[in-house]
């Protein structure tokens, strides 16, 4: 007696139908590299072009650190030499000012000493006026020197006058007109080398000075007295 095979259910069985499905996604896998391949693509050049980018990347930020260092040590030089240099030109300054000092001190005692003109005795060695903290306020300064007679001290009395125009007149004020309230008027010396002084001046309202006096009267017998006038603006600083 013959056998016979008979197929169970309808249709294919589930084997047949997997592996139908596996047979169409790998043909079309197949043909979908083989697209890629046409088109002179294929995913190890692409991943092996990704790596190289991303490499380069890595190089480029690695030069983009280095480089921040560099400006920031630059920067930091730059801070460094700019601080260096502020300390050098502070320390020339006060260099050329002692120089300068020095160079007056050297000046100031040799027209003690050995004057150019030759002269000796009492003389007015300087006078300044400089402004004050107020308004019409001023600060005089007189420096007497005895010039090459020095054996002995020379005494006496300053008599000082402004003179200049006031509302349109010619007039002179005395040291006592122009010195604060309560001020001592009196300006006495004393001395062997050099003296000085400084008082302060208040000058009325409308007056414009323009000339100052200065008599320095010697109470020392053989040291003659000095007078001399200074133009205000010349003394003014």
């Amino acid at each position: 007696m013959k056998s016979r095979s008979y197929m169970h259910g309808p249709g294919l069985s589930a084997g047949m139908r997997a592996a139908i499905v596996l047979a169409i996604l790998v043909g079309a896998y197949l043909i979908f590299e083989f697209g890629r391949i046409q088109a002179n693509y294929n995913i190890v050049d692409a991943v092996a072009e990704q790596q190289s980018y991303e490499s380069e990347i890595d190089g480029l930020e690695g030069q983009i650190v280095e480089l921040k260092q560099q400006i920031a040590l630059l920067e930091t030089h730059r801070e460094i030499d700019r601080e260096a240099y502020q300390v050098v030109e502070g320390d020339l300054t006060d260099l050329q000012r002692k120089i300068q000092e020095q160079q007056d001190a050297i000046a100031f005692y040799r027209g003690i000493v050995s004057p150019k003109d030759g002269g000796r005795g009492l003389r007015v060695q300087d006078l300044k006026v400089t402004r004050g903290v107020d308004e019409r306020h001023y600060n005089l300064r007189l420096v007497l020197v005895q010039v090459m007679q020095h054996d002995r001290s020379v005494k006496g009395e300053v008599d000082f006058s402004l003179e200049g125009m006031q509302d349109g007149v010619v007039t002179a004020y005395t040291l006592e007109q122009l010195l604060p309230a309560d001020s001592d008027s009196s300006w006495v010396f004393s001395f062997r080398y050099f003296q000085d002084f400084d008082r302060e001046l208040i000058l009325p309202d409308g007056f414009m000075p323009e000339k100052i006096n200065i008599e320095v009267v010697s109470r020392t017998k053989s040291i003659a007295s000095v007078k001399q006038s200074f133009d205000w603006l010349d003394g003014q600083s």
